[in-house]
């Protein structure tokens, strides 16, 4: 366990308290919020000094009756605060107030009957939508001007997103689009995903208790293909520990990590899962796409790429710019948007394959082409994101190739226009560069060579596949442009160029 008020210490968040602030926690899912704050609210109560709780919004959600929904959910905080409080602090029985003001008169009510200031944590607001969200919110702002003695000192609302992203659907907009009615926040504070040293506490603890080490190389590779994202982190080590190597006595390695990652993603948990439903939404496709296609985000609203900042799908990277937030969340995305056209294939016979069970790369390239000349142009219709159609198409082919025993890594960043697929099958590697050729660009076979040049040398490969999809108007039916040449690189690399 990594202390999380520790991790809310940075925020400032004492500070904000020990002022009178109202502020907003908003974080992706499974980041700690509620852990985190559940323990700064025992913490103050334990002081003496506050009482301090976290409730739930959620109960509310989807209720279009705002009376009812008051009524769920101060019942529901009845139960929460009978759990967390001692019998002393919990508050009185709730007075019977009118409709949109019955959360803000429980408040006003138990403040006035506290024998120490109140501080209260809001968690899941954001389920809340439409009218109950903005009632709730301007019953908020109405008792602040009255606190300590009339309303909580301070008070937090919590939820995966800033105020401005909470769903509303009044006023003709999707979002609330402004602070306001909650304008009387001071600030908005997120709860940051682990530091290395964080990571390594964490998993050192692990073999404090159980003698099972995580090597140095192992440690650095969790935080490398999580970036501390607080959920992986913890189901990297337990699949490590639990599935992968159960004998406490064998360390932890970097294969046994990379199982693991494989064995995660192939399970899809439920935390997998609701980051691949958000990839359905239009806001998500504007930013994701051209980050997968290597394109540009520069006609990308901002709110948009924020609301992604919000959700964990990606992160700044000082050298990079927008990027996918970790490398496990890079293999899934594509993965998901690639499981339409992956379901859409026909049967495929394993041609690709030696008597001895091996690849043999020069039959794979024969199956694709013919899998691509007869089945290439209604599966491009199958794919979720169209200007990216033919990379899903082909990653979901590879994934039916390596369903048999192999790997597939994806590769790919904003302005590189490629993604960069590595297929490990056995003692085989192959290394294929994707590009699109577009109208009003040139051909980008000289590039492509390059970037595939410079990509084999760090695999210290001496051979590779170059894709260029022609998406060009006016062009033939693929199953009459799709060809292949032989190129070399100015290393003497040699190349296979598939035009698709």
């Amino acid at each position: 366990m990594i202390p999380a008020t520790r991790r809310l210490a940075a925020e400032g968040v004492y500070d904000l308290i020990e002022q009178g602030g109202y502020f907003v926690v908003h974080a992706p899912r499974q980041v700690g919020k509620t852990t985190a704050m559940t323990e700064l609210a025992r913490e103050l109560t334990a002081s003496g000094k506050y009482i301090s709780a976290v409730v739930s919004m959620e109960v509310g959600a989807r209720e279009q009756d705002i009376g009812v929904a008051e009524t769920a959910i101060l019942a529901n905080w009845r139960i929460a605060l009978n759990h967390f409080l001692p019998a002393d602090l919990r508050p009185p029985e709730w007075p019977d107030g009118p409709e949109r003001q019955r959360i803000s008169q429980a408040l006003s009510f138990w403040t006035q009957n506290a024998s120490r200031p109140l501080v209260l944590f809001l968690d899941e607001i954001d389920s809340l939508e439409d009218e109950t969200l903005i009632s709730v919110l301007r019953q908020l702002r109405s008792g602040y001007p009255f606190r300590p003695e009339s309303f909580p000192a301070s008070l937090a609302v919590i939820g995966l997103r800033d105020v401005r992203d909470y769903k509303v659907l009044s006023g003709g907009s999707a979002r609330l689009g402004t602070p306001s009615p909650f304008n009387i926040a001071v600030r908005s504070l997120t709860i940051q995903d682990f530091t290395a040293d964080e990571v390594r506490e964490l998993l050192t603890q692990h073999t404090a208790e159980t003698g099972q080490v995580f090597t140095d190389e192992t440690l650095q590779l969790v935080f490398d293909l999580t970036q501390g994202q607080p959920w992986l982190v913890n189901a990297l080590a337990k699949t490590a520990v639990e599935d992968v190597v159960k004998d406490r006595s064998l360390p932890i390695t970097p294969e046994h990590i990379e199982q693991a990652k494989e064995i995660i993603i192939q399970r899809r948990p439920t935390h997998l899962d609701q980051l691949t439903h958000k990839l359905t939404e239009e806001r998500v496709r504007r930013v994701i796409e051209p980050i997968l296609s290597g394109g540009s985000l520069e006609n990308v609203p901002d709110d948009d790429r924020q609301y992604l900042l919000d959700l964990g799908l990606i992160r700044r990277d000082l050298r990079e710019g927008l990027v996918i937030a970790n490398r496990i969340y890079q293999q899934v995305i594509p993965r998901a948007l690639s499981g339409g056209p992956q379901d859409s294939l026909p049967m495929i016979k394993p041609v690709w394959l030696n008597a001895d069970g091996s690849l043999n790369a020069d039959k794979l390239l024969e199956s694709f082409l013919d899998f691509w000349r007869q089945h290439g142009e209604p599966l491009l219709r199958s794919a979720p994101y169209h200007e990216i159609a033919p990379h899903l198409v082909m990653m979901a082919y590879l994934q039916r190739v390596i369903n048999g025993g192999g790997s597939l890594e994806r590769e790919y960043a904003i302005g590189s226009d490629r993604m960069d697929l590595f297929l490990r099958y056995g003692a085989e590697r192959l290394a294929i560069e994707l590009k699109v050729w577009r109208d009003g660009r040139p051909d980008p076979l000289k590039r492509g060579l390059e970037q595939l040049d410079e990509y084999l040398a760090g695999l210290n490969l001496n051979s590779g596949w170059l894709v260029i999809f022609d998406k060009r108007g006016g062009q033939p039916p693929i199953s009459e442009r799709t060809t292949t040449e032989t190129a070399t690189t100015t290393n003497g690399r040699d190349i296979i160029v598939i035009r698709a």
